[in-house]
């Protein structure tokens, strides 16, 4: 039976991940879980999220992101092998949940200025670690963003810029390793109508959100992820 349970759930999901995507810039862990499908699928729409936008990119930014995030990957596979990851995975959600959480009640904006670089080469660099660790990369790009006070469609396109690269990049690796399997392509066949209606409904949505009240949404979202890795590094 080709819609199964199963597969209507993959496909929901799907359609909900590309969505946040398309909205925010970025998913990771609050909704994607490890579903090689989905992360096939989000690969296959993240060109198609930066032609809608392509014009708001930040290139330098995307481009200095993704190469100094290739400095932080060894760490983050270092991390992964010898470092006790229910210990990591608290400390990280509490820094991520922290942060937003101060970041939604204060009455005051900071706003990155005048050590951007610093800030680039440190959310690139984290980036880095937390995608060779974890494949989680969206946190620190976010957090950047947040601090620059990017405009949502610039913040949108930018993350999809540095995305596409990491997206091939760990494409390639699925299929190097074997893990493109028929049922992957069965499921991203499916969903590319879902995908496609969502990165559009995504892109009204982004143009919708203004300022402060974009930012909040990131807040949220960066709460939910910082939650979940506190979740699962709960004993059970």
């Amino acid at each position: 039976m080709m819609f199964d349970s199963t597969t209507i759930y993959v496909l929901a999901v799907i359609f909900f991940a590309t969505l946040i995507r398309s909205t925010l810039g970025f998913e990771e862990a609050l909704v994607a879980g490890p579903l090689l499908a989905l992360r096939v699928t989000v690969t296959v729409a993240t060109p198609v999220i930066i032609v809608q936008d392509w014009r708001k990119i930040g290139v330098r930014s995307a481009a200095w992101l993704i190469l100094f995030s290739m400095l932080g990957i060894p760490l983050g596979l270092l991390l992964l092998a010898y470092v006790n990851y229910h210990v990591v995975k608290v400390r990280l959600g509490t820094v991520i949940v922290s942060f937003s959480i101060y970041s939604l009640r204060s009455k005051t904006t900071f706003v990155l200025k005048h050590a951007h670089w610093l800030g680039l080469f440190v959310a690139g660099f984290c980036s880095g670690v937390l995608g060779g660790a974890y494949e989680m990369n969206g946190p620190p790009l976010a957090i950047y963003g947040s601090l620059r006070r990017w405009s949502p469609q610039r913040f949108r396109a930018t993350l999809q810029g540095y995305f596409l690269i990491a997206s091939l990049v760990g494409l390639i690796g699925y299929v190097a390793m074997g893990l493109w399997v028929p049922e992957v392509t069965r499921y991203l066949i499916l969903s590319l109508p879902g995908v496609f209606a969502a990165i559009f409904l995504g892109r009204m949505l982004n143009h919708r959100l203004k300022g402060d009240g974009f930012f909040r949404y990131v807040y949220v979202g960066l709460i939910g992820i910082g939650s979940i890795l506190i979740a699962q590094a709960l004993p059970r």
